[in-house]
């Protein structure tokens, strides 16, 4: 008879035991009795569930209780807690009590032994993981892409729970920070980490920073994701920087299409409809090399899940030394199929979740977010400013990030003048609203909306001071005043981007 599809052929020769160390656990659980400082060593590593023998996990539980209890931890007191619980029978007695403490001298290597355990206990977890998915995948009422997201959702869970940091004595630490310190005084710029392009800009951030969340966030029209592309086209072909660049809103073609507009300062409309003149091919020609052998790595995967995000950016970061990681946008991105009691708690796990991504892998992270609609509520032309409370759908989002831009253009709320009577025309702000390591404040950028780019402001622009116009700060709560900004730049007139 032919083998049935839906079935699997099962070699009994081919069962294994479940992954356990059921003499390694004695030798711990009589460590633990014989030396009053162990359980210190081991708490954050052992759990009574890490234990494979069922009555293993009641003598940890009796000593995790005594412990948290500050109670002395060792044979009488064992057993007068197992008694308590009403285990005691369950173990053994006290004579497997006895039998334990009598199996070691001392603790000298119990964390070695603790680990071995913790790692017996994640191999288990996996395994049934693996059936549970493999169970599933069998029915046929079973849907597929629900499976792929329960799937997901249950292996990250996993992850966050085994994940441990150890600490760190500050001596490696004080040493890093001054060798940084260094190469930032020996940096004529005084940059320490990755330029942004944009020289005002990294007076204020001396570049992106290592493990650092950089959230980028508006309202749309206000040119964010220009913004990103801008940024991506500066550290990637000026800086030479790998960046990869996860896109959930537009394809590949589309940012690309963006990127060549930018690069190559021919209008988004004509890359479209392909009406260039002879001038505009030969530039294409010219620069889209450029572009070309930039490391740029996109990914648009829609719907992406903070774990795939996760997976995919140490593989970029392992196999092609990317530096830095955009995401276009935050709000498009799912919890690996975990649930959640609202929408909220999901983004804050998400938020979380990349900053946890920013530290493992040791780059900054930006994320682009969007803003609610308070703002379109408010009147006057401060009304419109963005507010960190403006962040949508959660404050964590505010909480998590190490710096918050917003990308601001006044002009869109038909406001041509600010306060000082400065021209607005084809400007944007970028207001730095929370820095963690540095001052707040506003610069000032030229928008090309024709080109779905950001610039320094240039000499044509009659600015004081080139690289992007300092408009106004605040360090440490204490504002600096206005930089007055003066420069005749026309209006752009509808922007098509």
């Amino acid at each position: 008879m032919p083998e049935n599809k839906k079935t699997r052929k099962v070699n009994n020769n081919s069962i294994h035991m479940q992954p356990q160390a059921v003499d390694i656990e004695k030798m711990v659980l009589g460590a633990l009795m014989v030396d009053k400082d162990a359980f210190s060593i081991v708490s954050e590593i052992l759990h009574p569930e890490t234990f494979y023998e069922p009555r293993s996990q009641k003598i940890y539980k009796a000593i995790q209780t005594l412990s948290l209890n500050e109670d002395p931890v060792d044979i009488m007191t064992v057993v007068e807690e197992l008694k308590r619980e009403g285990t005691l029978d369950d173990i053994g007695g006290a004579g497997y009590i006895l039998e334990l403490s009598e199996r070691v001298a001392s603790s000298a290597h119990i964390e070695y032994h603790a680990k071995i355990l913790a790692q017996k206990y994640l191999a288990r977890q996996l395994i049934s993981f693996a059936s549970v998915i493999e169970t599933k995948a069998f029915d046929e009422t079973v849907d597929v892409d629900e499976l792929m997201q329960e799937a997901e959702g249950s292996l990250f869970e996993l992850s966050q729970k085994n994940m441990r940091q150890d600490y760190t004595q500050i001596d490696p630490v004080v040493k890093q920070a001054v060798e940084i310190l260094q190469k930032a005084a020996a940096n004529k710029g005084g940059l320490t980490g990755i330029p942004t392009g944009y020289a005002k800009l990294d007076d204020y951030t001396s570049g992106w920073q290592r493990s650092d969340l950089v959230i980028i966030a508006g309202r749309p029209a206000m040119g964010k994701t220009s913004f990103a592309l801008s940024l991506a086209k500066n550290i990637a072909v000026d800086y030479d920087t790998p960046i990869a660049f996860f896109s959930l809103e537009m394809n590949n073609v589309q940012l690309v299409n963006r990127l060549i507009s930018n690069v190559c300062e021919i209008e988004g409309k004509k890359i479209l409809n392909g009406q260039l003149d002879d001038e505009e091919w030969k530039r294409l020609d010219k620069n889209v090399r450029k572009l070309q052998a930039a490391p740029i790595y996109i990914d648009d995967t829609p719907g992406m899940s903070i774990f795939e995000l996760r997976t995919k950016a140490r593989r970029l970061v392992r196999e092609k030394g990317v530096q830095v990681i955009m995401i276009d946008y935050l709000q498009l991105m799912n919890a690996s199929g975990a649930r959640f009691g609202s929408r909220q708690e999901e983004v804050s796990t998400i938020s979380r979740s990349l900053k946890g991504l920013a530290k493992e892998l040791d780059i900054p992270v930006l994320a682009l977010s969007q803003l609610n609609r308070t703002v379109e509520g408010r009147e006057g032309p401060d009304g419109k400013r963005p507010q960190l409370s403006d962040l949508r759908e959660s404050g964590a989002i505010e909480q998590d990030a190490d710096m918050v831009l917003f990308v601001h253009r006044p002009e869109y709320y038909r406001i041509f003048t600010d306060e000082k009577g400065n021209d607005l025309h084809g400007k944007a702000q970028i207001i730095i609203a929370k820095h963690r390591k540095g001052g707040t404040g506003d610069v000032l950028l030229n928008f090309r909306g024709e080109f779905t780019r950001f610039e320094n402001p240039t000499d044509s622009d009659k600015s004081p001071i080139g690289g992007g116009e300092i408009i106004g700060s605040k360090i440490n709560g204490d504002d600096l005043g206005p930089s007055p900004y003066i420069g005749d730049i026309p209006d752009n007139g509808p922007l098509p981007f």
